[in-house]
This record gives structure tokens, sequence and C-alpha cells, in this order.
């Protein structure tokens, strides 16, 4: 049986504070969320240092305990 995967979505500013945390076990609604993380970022938040990421943990133990967690 092969390992789980959880997709984290993570907004992060620019001093590296985690900003909003979205994750979920199906990768399509990660890559939805994921762009819609991305178009909300205004070109002002991008020029200060402002990201979105998407990356995958292997147990929900790993998971920010601030994220939303979704099944």
């Amino acid at each position: 049986m092969a390992d789980p995967v959880i997709w984290v979505n993570e907004q992060i500013d620019p001093s590296g504070i985690l900003y909003s945390c979205i994750a979920c076990s199906d990768q399509a609604q990660a890559q939805a969320c994921h762009e819609s993380f991305q178009a909300n970022l205004t070109e002002a938040q991008r020029q200060s240092g402002w990201v979105a990421r998407l990356r995958t943990v292997a147990s929900w133990d790993e998971v920010p305990v601030n994220a939303l967690k979704l099944n």
C-alpha cells in the first residue's frame, strides 16, 4: 500500500510567516486551491515577497496546526 499524500497549500508573507493554509488529500482539489491562492495575490504582494506554495507531506501530523484540513 502506498503512503498517503497530503497536499498543503500555503500563502507565506515576506517575513516567512504562514498567512493561510489549506490541506487536503485530493490532488485536483489541491491544485485548484493553489491556483486560487496564486490568483488572489496582488502584484504589490508578489513584489514585496508574498508567495503561494503547494507542497506534499506524508501524514496529517506534518500539516501546520492552523491549517484548514479537508478530506
